[in-house]
């Protein structure tokens, strides 16, 4: 197919374009490089530009005969969300609005939604299904929750095919080393405690102890990079060939704590690192993991990476391959 990837040169999506390309696929990656890097698209042409130009989107459009969108472009950072909402809801949600507005001009039939656990906010089960009701605590989780929705009602009033995916902890790197995160002040846990690992942080936190949890900190399901970018493939793949349209969660089902994954990080590792216990943080559940029946049954999605030392030790080799190319200038 002729695939539009949004925010292709960032962490999630310049993993799937890498995918994409090796399944054949023509790909145009349109991104404004904010959180994204030239480096990182290793396929397919790159049309520097932003979401909040609608002629800019309208030119490309016009220019190309997409058959499907993959948007990933997004802010993603929940604090900052909370702090500047406005943002969230203008990058997130507006910019979807714009996005569609063009899909629908110009009839492009399939769209893959990159989505968040976090519109389900603080649910009571720890497992979570995708019929679950949504209640975001955050913007970030709210700009996600009303994208999804424009999708769906976009959908019921024309030939839109989705398939809306919502992650879980994503983590790890390309394993040949080509491709990894490298987002600046990056948040997530793993990615933290590697930076650590390289020395680029003294040392990290532990935001919560006392929650009823096995060891008392929070639980998460972390998915690898290439399990979540080939769900995307798989995911056009079944659209193409006349599935309906699908929310999928996006995990492995199972959890580790915080003090479980600092662990292995330091075993995998072999360096020791400051870790400071603080006090909880608002609005963080003490479980998340993802029922992934949905995703296996629809699109036949299997994980290779399921493993959290396979997964830390990706990311702990792309930390040390983004440090030399940070030395050297080429980032």
């Amino acid at each position: 197919m002729k695939v539009l990837v949004t925010g292709g040169a960032g962490y999630i999506g310049s993993h799937v374009v890498r995918q994409l390309a090796e399944a054949g696929h023509d790909i145009v990656v349109y991104d404004n490089l904010s959180t994204g890097y030239r480096w990182a698209v290793t396929a397919g042409e790159l049309v520097v530009g932003d979401l909040a130009d609608e002629a800019a989107i309208d030119r490309l459009f016009s220019e190309h005969r997409f058959e499907a969108v993959l948007h990933f472009a997004a802010h993603i950072v929940v604090p900052e969300s909370v702090a500047n909402p406005l943002k969230y809801y203008s990058n997130n949600t507006r910019n979807t609005l714009n996005l569609l507005k063009a899909m629908e001009r110009y009839q492009v039939p399939y769209m893959v939604f990159s989505s968040t656990a976090a519109v389900y906010g603080m649910p009571e089960q720890q497992v979570l299904t995708e019929d679950l009701p949504l209640a975001p605590i955050n913007p970030y989780g709210a700009s996600k929750m009303m994208s999804e929705r424009m999708i769906m009602d976009l959908a019921a009033a024309s030939s839109l095919n989705y398939v809306i995916l919502r992650y879980f902890n994503v983590a790890g790197a390309n394993p040949d080393g080509l491709l990894g995160q490298a987002t600046p002040e990056a948040t997530h846990l793993i990615k933290v405690a590697c930076e650590c690992v390289t020395g680029q942080r003294d040392g990290m936190s532990v935001f919560g102890t006392d929650y009823e949890t096995r060891d008392g900190t929070c639980i998460r399901d972390y998915i690898h990079v290439e399990d979540l970018a080939k769900a995307h493939v798989m995911a056009l793949d079944y659209m193409a060939k006349g599935g309906d349209s699908k929310v999928l969660n996006c995990g492995y089902g199972r959890g580790f704590t915080v003090r479980e994954v600092i662990d292995v990080v330091k075993q995998v590792s072999g360096v020791d690192f400051p870790v400071t216990e603080t006090g909880r943080r608002a609005g963080d559940p003490a479980a998340l993991m993802a029922d992934n029946t949905l995703i296996r049954g629809t699109l036949g999605w299997q994980p290779d990476h399921d493993d959290l030392e396979t997964i830390v030790r990706t990311a702990l080799d792309w930390e040390a391959i983004w440090q030399r190319k940070k030395a050297s200038g080429k980032q």
